[in-house]
């Protein structure tokens, strides 16, 4: 059965300063963060990439990682674009950054026509959760009238970094491990111990082992239509400061667990999760790296 991973790397990464953090090198081959997700899910049993991307950064890209991944795997191209939107839909004044992650989604629309699963380019996930999902896209379990989605479940404490705060989707279930709702949470950080975030409600109850999503969804080609049908409605109420609203999968999933029209699998891991938030991060990230080369985890050279 022919599987996709859908890797969102069109992403600006403000906060990470001068450079494209997706292409940081994490390995001494020269390998990327990318490299690591893409080996774990070809050995999951993926069968091709869809690599969203920015046009600006094109060449770079496929200098760094897409030439060399083409020669092990099938690869293509999509392109995330400010400008790209509905017929009749113009890009508000003062808008310098394309529209989130449902928009980089959407622009796989014309050529993912098989079960995928969306990864963000900075994160590495481990190798469980890539197995655990594309376990559930074979399966093809559906509930009738329902979007089948599955998603990659992390203890917050295993997705936290050193260096500052971060946002996380912070995951409530019932008791069949299905998602009830997820809470786009910003500015968690531990401090003294204790989780702190922006979200007053939130704090009250968050734990180092609550579950938060990392933007690691398993879903089919049904999903890609309701974030195709979902853009121009979310354009529509834009509202005050339409420069800054963000049409993003966490918001999107939450739309379909109110109407009821979505089931959505929460697959947990224990697997630690490393990212590029802060340009801090690229040190520890790559000694996390090359402690899992010497332990056997990864060969030496990914890709020989």
């Amino acid at each position: 059965m022919n599987t996709t991973l859908i890797i969102m790397a069109a992403g600006i990464g403000s906060r990470f300063g001068t450079g494209i953090k997706q292409l940081a090198k994490m390995a001494p081959n020269g390998e990327i963060i990318m490299d690591f997700s893409i080996y774990d899910a070809k050995e999951a049993g993926f069968t091709k990439v869809v690599f969203v991307i920015r046009k600006a950064i094109e060449k770079e890209f496929k200098e760094v990682i897409g030439n060399r991944l083409s020669k092990v795997m099938p690869v293509e191209y999509v392109y995330q674009e400010l400008e790209d939107l509905p017929e009749g839909y113009e890009v508000p004044a003062g808008r310098v950054k394309p529209w989130g992650t449902g928009q980089a989604i959407l622009a796989c629309k014309d050529i993912v026509k098989e079960p995928f699963v969306i990864i963000n380019a900075d994160d590495y996930y481990g190798k469980e959760a890539f197995v655990k999902l594309h376990d559930f896209l074979v399966s093809g379990k559906h509930e009738d009238g329902k979007i089948a989605l599955a998603m990659a479940g992390f203890s917050l404490k295993n997705t936290l970094s050193e260096n500052g705060a971060v946002t996380r989707g912070v995951c409530v279930a019932d008791d069949t491990g299905h998602l009830e709702k997820v809470i786009e949470t910003t500015g968690i950080q531990k401090i003294d111990g204790k989780i702190r975030c922006d979200n007053a409600e939130v704090e009250g109850w968050i734990t180092p082992d609550t579950m938060v999503s990392m933007n690691m969804w398993a879903g089919y080609p049904d999903f890609l239509q309701y974030i195709r049908e979902g853009f121009p409605r979310f354009l529509d109420q834009l509202g005050e400061y339409p420069e800054k609203k963000e049409y993003l999968l966490p918001n999107i999933v939450a739309e379909l667990l109110e109407k009821e029209a979505a089931s959505v699998k929460v697959l947990s891991t224990s697997d630690k999760w490393i990212g590029i938030t802060y340009k801090e991060d690229i040190e520890p990230a790559q000694e996390s790296f090359s402690q899992m080369i010497t332990a056997g985890c990864y060969p030496e050279n990914l890709w020989i």
